[in-house]
This record gives C-alpha cells, sequence and structure tokens, in this order.
C-alpha cells in the first residue's frame, strides 16, 4: 500500500495544484459564457509542442514549452479583442472556428512528423501519471505566480466577468483587462496541457464549475465545491488508473463525468422547489 501511494503522490499532488487554478478560472469561463475557451487554448497550446517537435524540440523541453506559451499567448489576444458589445459575430464562434483551425493544424504537423499519431494521442491524453516532482514543483511556482495576481485583482476580474457592461460603463478597457485574463489564463493552460492533455484540463476547468454554480451563489462556496469534486475525481480516478491499468487523465475525466450524472439525478429528484433555486 505505502508503494501505491509514493507512486500516485507526484500525479496526486499535480492534479491538486491543476484543480486549484483550474477550478478557479473555470468559474469565470462559464460566467463569461465563453465555453469553449478553454479547450481552444488548449489545443493552442498542444500545437505549440507539436510546432516545436517538428522542428526538433523534444514535449516537456523548455524550447517545447516556449513554442507552446507564445501559440497559447496569440490565442489569448485573439480572444480577447473579438468581445465586442455591438458585434454582429458571437465570440463563441470565433473560438469555435479558432479550435478548429488549431486542430486541424495539428494534424498536419503531426503527419509529418516521425510517430505523429503517439504525439496527438499524448497531447489529448496526457501523461500524469509519470509527471515528476521537478515538473510538479515547477509549476506550483508558475500557478501560485497567476493566482496571486489574480487574488489581487479579484475584485476587478469578478466584475468584468460577471457585469462587463458596468466595467465598460464605468470606464474600464474591456480588451485589456481581458487580454490580462486570458494571458494568465494562456500561461496556466500551457504548462497543464503538457502534462494532463486537453481533455484532462478541459474537464477540469467545466465539470467542477458546472457543479459550483449549480449549488451556490457565494464564490467562497463555488471555490470550495469546484476544489472539493476535482480532487475527489482526482483521487478515484487515479486509484482506479492504477488498478485496472487505465489511461490517468481519461479516467480521470470519466470521474468528472460520472459526477455530472449523479449531479443531474440529483437535481431531478429533489423537490421541485428546489430544483431551480441553487443554494446560497
Amino acid at each position: 500500500m505505502i508503494d501505491v501511494l509514493q507512486f500516485l503522490a507526484p500525479p496526486f499532488v499535480a492534479c491538486v495544484v491543476l484543480v486549484a487554478i483550474l477550478g478557479y478560472f473555470g468559474l469565470h469561463v462559464l460566467l463569461r459564457g465563453v465555453i469553449f475557451v478553454d479547450l481552444a487554448l488548449a489545443q493552442i497550446a498542444a500545437l505549440g509542442t507539436l510546432m516545436a517537435y517538428m522542428v526538433g524540440h523534444q514535449p516537456g523541453s523548455l524550447t517545447a514549452l516556449a513554442f507552446s506559451l507564445a501559440a497559447a499567448l496569440v490565442g489569448a489576444a485573439i480572444f480577447s479583442f473579438s468581445r465586442t458589445p455591438e458585434g454582429d459575430v458571437p465570440q463563441e464562434a470565433i473560438i469555435g472556428i479558432t479550435y478548429i483551425v488549431a486542430s486541424a493544424l495539428g494534424i498536419v504537423i503531426a503527419d509529418r512528423a516521425p510517430e505523429g499519431a503517439e504525439h496527438i494521442k499524448e497531447v489529448l491524453a496526457g501523461a500524469i501519471l509519470w509527471v515528476t516532482w521537478e515538473t510538479v514543483l515547477r509549476d506550483l511556482v508558475i500557478c501560485a505566480a497567476v493566482g496571486a495576481l489574480h487574488w489581487r485583482l479579484r475584485e476587478r476580474f469578478r466584475r468584468v466577468s460577471e457585469r462587463p457592461a458596468e466595467a465598460a460603463a464605468a470606464g474600464w478597457s474591456l480588451p485589456w483587462w481581458d487580454f490580462l485574463f486570458y494571458a494568465s489564463f494562456a500561461v496556466v493552460v500551457t504548462v497543464a496541457v503538457e502534462i494532463a492533455g486537453v481533455l484532462m484540463v478541459f474537464a477540469y476547468l467545466v465539470a467542477p464549475a458546472i457543479l459550483a454554480l449549480g449549488i451556490s451563489r457565494r464564490w467562497a462556496a463555488r471555490l470550495a465545491i469546484a476544489w472539493g469534486a476535482g480532487l475527489a475525481a482526482s483521487a478515484l480516478g487515479l486509484l482506479a488508473s492504477y488498478e485496472w491499468d487505465l489511461p490517468s487523465g481519461p479516467a480521470i475525466v470519466c470521474t468528472l463525468g460520472a459526477f455530472l450524472v449523479a449531479y443531474a439525478g440529483w437535481r431531478w429528484l429533489r423537490p421541485r422547489r428546489w430544483r431551480n433555486n441553487p443554494g446560497s
């Protein structure tokens, strides 16, 4: 049992770091109504990694990380300046086509690279079960720095996410506040995709946030719910992965999916007067 815990300790701590920062960002993403921006940014970051591999840099290297971050920051700029109150084109359409183009480019690049299919699989599913303590510590420092920035500016980020019209009326430059949000988000997504893969990053962002927003209206409670759900799913998914030799990332994603199914059943079965009245 001790050997199992020692083996699973680095991936679980990595999950704790990712759940903490992605659970927070997920709440903002859902409140902004740009559900697929996280998936698009994750795919763009993955595209950067594939581009680095194509020119001879191994995934996980500092150069590959730089390629990935640069690509994600370009995506952040696109999404930041595509939100306009008077725009005729919904921002989700821009996010969707960006994701499709990034995915297509990834397939084209992988087709030209040796063992491209294997790298596509790794980008999607990740390899968090084999993460090292060195990588965990690096990602902890990066995510803590981003978290400190958002804590310092938390009221402004909340206002831009929840009440953008009010922020614009107060004279705030929404595109630049959006860029600060998406750029910091891009940094987190870059390091997260490297170890967890696109699918797991998207699940960590959206699934816990759905549960949190459906259950409570208070930010502190929402964060607690999102973090609790993410950590529980991580522990169960990693144990299932180890016990039955399953891919760890998909196992965690499926566990989060099971949580959502259970939550939907709970909402359906509870008394009617509570169904549309999440707790305060």
